[in-house]
């Protein structure tokens, strides 16, 4: 999968083996042609740990012309799929909302993933990884580095809204790389 943006363009690799759903909900915004001309429009600086920390966002935002029926929700203690660097995963207001909105992570962040012990339901679901990033960290990275807008959004939000959203341009299946060759 290639997102192409004005920034640069970013290949991903998605596991419909192990997150079916996700993935399959992905493919049905890129083949309807969905995700051309929206936005990265968020960008999560997390202050601690090693930085770049936190993630990007992009997506149809409710757009009535764009969205499409929300999907049954995929936990990562259910396909193993984890919120590492690199990943990509679908925004969600709880779980069984997730449509067309997803992030991609700039690092690990573990509170993403599912904690079936935990007592807070939105901790126990987690979101929904379901590929990451075989090339093009570099875009992920200019767009977590565009300016925020501090006033912008709304609730955890807050803060996080890129001043000047980065345009997708196209979203589309592509052959994958090679992978490197093994000494």
């Amino acid at each position: 999968m290639a997102i192409v943006t004005e920034l640069g363009t970013m290949t991903l690799d998605l596991d419909g083996k192990h997150a079916p759903i996700s993935t399959a909900n992905f493919l049905r915004y890129v083949d309807g042609k969905r995700f051309d001309g929206v936005s990265f429009y968020r960008a999560m600086h997390l202050k601690w740990g090693d930085q770049p920390n936190g993630l990007i966002q992009a997506g149809v935002r409710s757009d009535p012309k764009r969205v499409l029926p929300a999907i049954a929700h995929e936990p990562t203690n259910v396909t193993g799929v984890l919120h590492k660097a690199g990943a990509i995963s679908l925004a969600r207001l709880a779980p069984g909302t997730a449509t067309g909105d997803f992030s991609i992570l700039l690092s690990d962040i573990e509170g993403l993933d599912a904690d079936p012990k935990a007592t807070d339901p939105e901790a126990q679901a987690g979101y929904a990884a379901f590929g990451h990033i075989v090339e093009g960290m570099e875009v992920v990275r200019r767009i977590w580095d565009q300016p925020i807008d501090d006033a912008a959004g709304e609730g955890v939000m807050k803060g996080q809204m890129l001043a000047k959203p980065v345009k997708i341009l196209a979203v589309r299946r592509v052959a994958l790389p090679p992978p490197p060759a093994q000494p």
